[in-house]
């Protein structure tokens, strides 16, 4: 069952008793999703908070001129949301899309805060899961506005080794903000420094 990957990942945090692990199992809705199909688009409001049980998603705005601009990837036992949508009610300027064919589990806006008000564990947890999403997304403003091609590279590396090898170095680009032809370039740089 795919709620029991999400009850084990509650249990990093904190021992869930009985009832708990029965709103988990309750609340959270189990869902399939094809490599390339969407669960969130832009102009659509952001109903759902969703928990990676296998496979890899993306989150990117288009801009004006059709281009992608990739801000988040998430993969196993991670969180996908745009909490602003989420949050606010309001349309969203992301899509949220499958790489790879997924497993994921979601939840409502209000069966989230049902959980908060009911279960203070969960309340708690998810305010640590929000803290480590606005730290990484500083530190990616950080490294965006004063670190080298490189340098954004390696540490892109460091976040996400797990998926260097299940994204396209087109992807990665967009991640990084260059593009693949100069990502090539830094890759065969590293590649000709660790020869030597």
């Amino acid at each position: 069952m795919a709620t029991s990957q999400l009850i084990k990942y509650f249990k990093q945090y904190f021992p869930l008793a009985e009832k708990e692990r029965a709103e988990i199992t309750r609340l959270f809705v189990e869902k399939h999703v094809k490599r390339r199909h969407f669960i969130l688009q832009q102009g659509d409001v952001c109903q759902y908070y969703t928990f990676v049980v296998s496979g890899c998603f993306k989150m990117y705005h288009v801009d004006q001129k059709g281009v992608e601009h990739n801000l988040q990837f998430v993969a196993e036992s991670d969180w996908i949301a745009d909490l602003s949508s989420f949050y606010s009610e309001k349309p969203s300027l992301m899509y949220i899309e499958a790489i790879e064919p997924s497993l994921i589990l979601q939840i409502k806006k209000p069966d989230l805060l049902y959980l908060f008000i009911n279960h203070h564990k969960f309340d708690r947890n998810f305010r640590i899961i929000t803290e480590q999403k606005y730290i990484e997304l500083q530190n990616r403003v950080l490294e965006n506005i004063s670190s080298t091609g490189e340098q954004r590279y390696q540490s892109f590396l460091a976040r996400y080794p797990h998926l260097l090898n299940r994204l396209p170095n087109s992807q990665i680009a967009s991640y990084l903000g260059i593009t693949p032809e100069f990502l090539s370039k830094i890759r065969k740089s590293i590649v000709s420094r660790d020869k030597s």
